[in-house]
């Protein structure tokens, strides 16, 4: 029972901030705040309130399962960065342009590795998935490409659609194309899997 209440409240600290930024945000999208003089936005003060919300997040997870993944770690140091640029600057495309940046970063460190013949995706998940060599260069290429392409929908998306639509596809869409792309792969991790002995 304790194992299965510890994976709920661990998928609720992995979800709970996000969604609680949406279900926040489509009570004051329309409003405004003034703190100290100048006035925000109901995106830019939930952008504000996300840093420490998912910091504490992050730590209570830590504390539940004694580890905390290198994904949600980059994710915490791109929301604090890029959401502090967007409360100084009180402009909400530092935030929006952050979704660009991590799938860019990650793709160029996919693509850094190939050109050098490896592949940090097998480094990364060692252990995760018992698929051959050829697979895992085969998968980081493809990954690869699919960052790529999730940067330039992000840089469409934010600069073309209002904030709204941004939300629901910074919230729902991009972990939907992620789920898609990875059942996607079904067929490549077959061919590639290793029996275990």
């Amino acid at each position: 029972m304790t194992g299965k209440t510890n994976t709920g409240l661990q998928k609720a600290l992995e979800l709970g901030p996000i969604l609680g930024f949406v279900v926040a945000y489509i009570f004051v999208r329309e409003q405004t705040f003034t703190i100290g003089g100048t006035e925000y936005d109901g995106f830019i003060l939930l952008t504000g309130l996300l840093i420490p919300v998912l910091a504490a997040s992050n730590f209570a997870l830590w504390k539940l399962t004694g580890k905390v993944s290198r994904i949600q770690l980059v994710t915490l140091v791109f929301v604090a960065v890029f959401g502090a640029l967007t409360v100084w600057f009180n402009d909400e495309r530092f935030y929006k342009m952050r979704s660009t940046l991590v799938f860019g970063l990650f793709g160029g460190l996919l693509w850094i590795g190939l050109a050098r013949g490896q592949s940090w995706l097998e480094y990364v998940l060692e252990g995760m998935m018992p698929i051959t060599h050829e697979g895992w260069m085969a998968l980081t290429r493809r990954l690869a490409w699919f960052f790529l392409a999730m940067a330039i929908a992000n840089e469409i998306i934010w600069r073309s659609f209002s904030t709204d639509v941004y939300v629901v596809w910074d919230t729902f869409g991009q972990m939907g194309a992620m789920f898609a792309f990875f059942m996607s792969q079904a067929k490549l991790l077959e061919r590639h899997w290793v029996e275990e002995r």
